[in-house]
Protein backbone atom coordinates (compact mmCIF):
# COMPACT_ATOMS: atom_id res chain seq x y z
CA UNK A 1 0.00 0.00 0.00
CA UNK A 2 2.34 2.54 0.30
CA UNK A 3 4.89 1.77 -2.52
CA UNK A 4 0.99 2.71 -4.12
CA UNK A 5 1.09 5.65 -1.92
CA UNK A 6 4.50 6.97 -3.80
CA UNK A 7 3.72 5.87 -7.09
CA UNK A 8 0.64 8.00 -6.67
CA UNK A 9 2.38 11.04 -5.61
CA UNK A 10 4.95 10.89 -7.78
CA UNK A 11 2.35 11.29 -10.34
CA UNK A 12 0.62 13.80 -8.91
CA UNK A 13 3.86 15.74 -8.94
CA UNK A 14 4.67 14.78 -12.82
CA UNK A 15 1.53 16.00 -13.66
CA UNK A 16 1.99 19.42 -11.25
CA UNK A 17 5.30 19.91 -12.92
CA UNK A 18 3.80 19.15 -17.10
CA UNK A 19 1.30 21.46 -16.35
CA UNK A 20 3.90 23.84 -15.67
CA UNK A 21 6.78 22.82 -18.54
CA UNK A 22 4.02 23.57 -20.54
CA UNK A 23 2.97 26.77 -19.37
CA UNK A 24 6.83 27.89 -19.44
CA UNK A 25 6.91 26.22 -23.18
CA UNK A 26 3.70 28.34 -24.66
CA UNK A 27 5.01 31.88 -22.95
CA UNK A 28 8.36 31.18 -24.32
CA UNK A 29 6.75 30.45 -27.90
CA UNK A 30 4.54 33.77 -27.23
CA UNK A 31 7.21 35.83 -26.60
CA UNK A 32 9.29 34.55 -29.23
CA UNK A 33 6.31 35.49 -31.58
CA UNK A 34 5.96 39.40 -30.03
CA UNK A 35 9.60 39.90 -30.40
CA UNK A 36 9.70 38.81 -34.24
CA UNK A 37 6.50 40.35 -34.82
CA UNK A 38 8.43 43.79 -32.71
CA UNK A 39 11.49 43.24 -34.92
CA UNK A 40 9.76 43.27 -38.53
CA UNK A 41 7.67 46.43 -37.82
CA UNK A 42 11.02 48.24 -36.82
CA UNK A 43 12.57 47.21 -39.85
CA UNK A 44 9.87 47.29 -42.16
CA UNK A 45 7.20 50.41 -41.09
CA UNK A 46 7.88 53.96 -41.03
CA UNK A 47 5.96 55.37 -38.19
CA UNK A 48 4.89 58.74 -39.79
CA UNK A 49 3.03 56.12 -42.62
CA UNK A 50 0.38 54.04 -41.08
CA UNK A 51 -0.03 50.90 -43.43
CA UNK A 52 -3.84 49.93 -44.00
CA UNK A 53 -4.48 46.14 -43.79
CA UNK A 54 -8.16 46.14 -43.68
CA UNK A 55 -9.89 49.49 -44.70
CA UNK A 56 -11.57 50.95 -41.83
CA UNK A 57 -10.84 47.98 -38.89
CA UNK A 58 -6.97 47.20 -38.84
CA UNK A 59 -3.87 49.61 -39.07
CA UNK A 60 -0.12 48.80 -39.09
CA UNK A 61 1.29 51.74 -36.56
CA UNK A 62 4.36 52.38 -35.43
CA UNK A 63 4.73 54.04 -32.18
CA UNK A 64 6.55 53.69 -29.27
CA UNK A 65 4.99 53.89 -25.83
CA UNK A 66 6.60 55.07 -22.55
CA UNK A 67 3.64 54.39 -20.65
CA UNK A 68 0.72 51.68 -19.88
CA UNK A 69 -2.11 50.37 -21.76
CA UNK A 70 -3.98 53.99 -23.84
CA UNK A 71 -0.57 55.45 -22.94
CA UNK A 72 -1.45 56.02 -19.26
CA UNK A 73 1.60 56.47 -16.76
CA UNK A 74 4.00 57.94 -19.48
CA UNK A 75 6.47 59.57 -16.90
CA UNK A 76 6.13 56.27 -14.86
CA UNK A 77 7.90 53.34 -16.92
CA UNK A 78 10.44 52.76 -14.25
CA UNK A 79 7.60 51.97 -11.93
CA UNK A 80 5.63 49.89 -14.61
CA UNK A 81 9.14 47.99 -15.57
CA UNK A 82 9.81 46.78 -11.90
CA UNK A 83 6.09 46.04 -11.74
CA UNK A 84 6.74 43.58 -14.60
CA UNK A 85 9.44 42.57 -13.32
CA UNK A 86 7.59 41.60 -9.63
CA UNK A 87 4.93 40.10 -11.83
CA UNK A 88 6.88 37.84 -14.46
CA UNK A 89 8.86 36.65 -11.19
CA UNK A 90 5.06 36.10 -9.68
CA UNK A 91 4.27 33.71 -12.79
CA UNK A 92 7.57 31.50 -12.40
CA UNK A 93 8.09 31.47 -9.21
CA UNK A 94 4.29 31.02 -7.67
CA UNK A 95 1.77 30.37 -10.31
CA UNK A 96 4.19 28.03 -12.40
CA UNK A 97 4.69 25.25 -9.92
CA UNK A 98 1.52 25.54 -8.69
CA UNK A 99 -0.89 24.59 -12.16
CA UNK A 100 -2.59 21.35 -12.20
CA UNK A 101 -4.83 22.14 -14.72
CA UNK A 102 -4.38 22.62 -18.35
CA UNK A 103 -6.94 25.86 -18.84
CA UNK A 104 -4.54 27.53 -16.16
CA UNK A 105 -1.19 26.24 -18.24
CA UNK A 106 -2.38 28.22 -21.28
CA UNK A 107 -4.15 31.30 -18.91
CA UNK A 108 -0.32 31.20 -17.03
CA UNK A 109 1.85 31.00 -20.66
CA UNK A 110 0.04 33.98 -21.55
CA UNK A 111 0.43 35.90 -19.16
CA UNK A 112 4.31 34.79 -19.29
CA UNK A 113 4.52 35.51 -22.99
CA UNK A 114 2.49 39.10 -22.77
CA UNK A 115 4.47 39.95 -19.40
CA UNK A 116 8.12 39.27 -20.71
CA UNK A 117 7.38 41.06 -24.42
CA UNK A 118 6.59 43.98 -23.00
CA UNK A 119 9.51 43.67 -20.07
CA UNK A 120 11.75 43.16 -22.69
CA UNK A 121 10.81 46.22 -24.29
CA UNK A 122 10.91 48.44 -21.34
CA UNK A 123 14.25 46.50 -20.17
CA UNK A 124 16.50 46.10 -23.91
CA UNK A 125 15.11 49.18 -26.02
CA UNK A 126 15.56 52.69 -26.64
CA UNK A 127 15.94 55.09 -24.82
CA UNK A 128 17.79 52.62 -22.55
CA UNK A 129 17.23 50.08 -19.55
CA UNK A 130 14.10 50.57 -17.11
CA UNK A 131 12.87 53.69 -19.55
CA UNK A 132 12.67 51.39 -22.98
CA UNK A 133 9.43 52.07 -24.79
CA UNK A 134 7.15 49.31 -25.58
CA UNK A 135 6.47 48.95 -28.86
CA UNK A 136 3.19 49.17 -30.30
CA UNK A 137 1.91 48.67 -34.20
CA UNK A 138 -1.56 47.35 -34.04
CA UNK A 139 -4.73 49.77 -34.46
CA UNK A 140 -8.37 48.98 -34.86
CA UNK A 141 -11.09 51.79 -34.58
CA UNK A 142 -11.61 53.16 -31.04
CA UNK A 143 -9.02 51.63 -29.01
CA UNK A 144 -5.53 51.98 -28.35
CA UNK A 145 -2.44 51.02 -30.70
CA UNK A 146 -1.41 47.80 -29.26
CA UNK A 147 1.22 44.74 -29.77
CA UNK A 148 1.09 40.88 -29.59
CA UNK A 149 2.19 41.05 -26.22
CA UNK A 150 -1.11 42.77 -25.06
CA UNK A 151 -3.29 40.35 -26.98
CA UNK A 152 -1.84 37.40 -24.82
CA UNK A 153 -2.45 39.13 -21.60
CA UNK A 154 -6.24 39.84 -22.71
CA UNK A 155 -6.30 36.29 -23.93
CA UNK A 156 -5.30 35.32 -20.44
CA UNK A 157 -7.31 37.51 -18.43
CA UNK A 158 -10.75 36.00 -20.32
CA UNK A 159 -9.31 32.24 -19.96
CA UNK A 160 -8.78 32.97 -16.19
CA UNK A 161 -12.04 34.78 -16.27
CA UNK A 162 -13.02 31.63 -17.79
CA UNK A 163 -11.84 29.26 -15.41
CA UNK A 164 -13.08 30.97 -12.31
CA UNK A 165 -16.28 32.10 -12.85
CA UNK A 166 -17.89 29.95 -15.66
CA UNK A 167 -16.50 26.24 -14.88
CA UNK A 168 -15.16 27.31 -11.20
CA UNK A 169 -11.50 25.18 -11.83
CA UNK A 170 -8.74 26.31 -9.23
CA UNK A 171 -5.26 26.90 -10.47
CA UNK A 172 -4.86 22.98 -8.39
CA UNK A 173 -7.39 21.31 -10.76
CA UNK A 174 -9.97 21.41 -8.61
CA UNK A 175 -13.66 22.07 -8.83
CA UNK A 176 -13.95 25.09 -6.27
CA UNK A 177 -16.89 25.86 -4.23
CA UNK A 178 -19.50 28.41 -4.78
CA UNK A 179 -19.76 30.78 -2.07
CA UNK A 180 -23.48 30.18 -1.46
CA UNK A 181 -23.95 26.53 -1.12
CA UNK A 182 -24.74 24.94 2.47
CA UNK A 183 -23.45 22.06 3.62
CA UNK A 184 -26.01 19.08 4.91
CA UNK A 185 -23.35 19.46 8.55
CA UNK A 186 -24.41 23.04 8.71
CA UNK A 187 -28.42 22.65 8.61
CA UNK A 188 -30.04 22.42 12.11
Amino acid sequence: MHGLQEAGGTAIAGKTRRYGLWAVLLGLCGFALDWATKEWVLANLDPTAPVQVIPGQLYLRLIRNPGAAFSMGESFTVVLTCLAIAALLFLLFWMVPRVRHPGWAVATGLLLAGVAGNLFDRLFREPGAFHGHVVDFLQVPWFAVFNVADIWITFAAVTVIWLTLITSVTLSGEKAERGGSTSAKARP
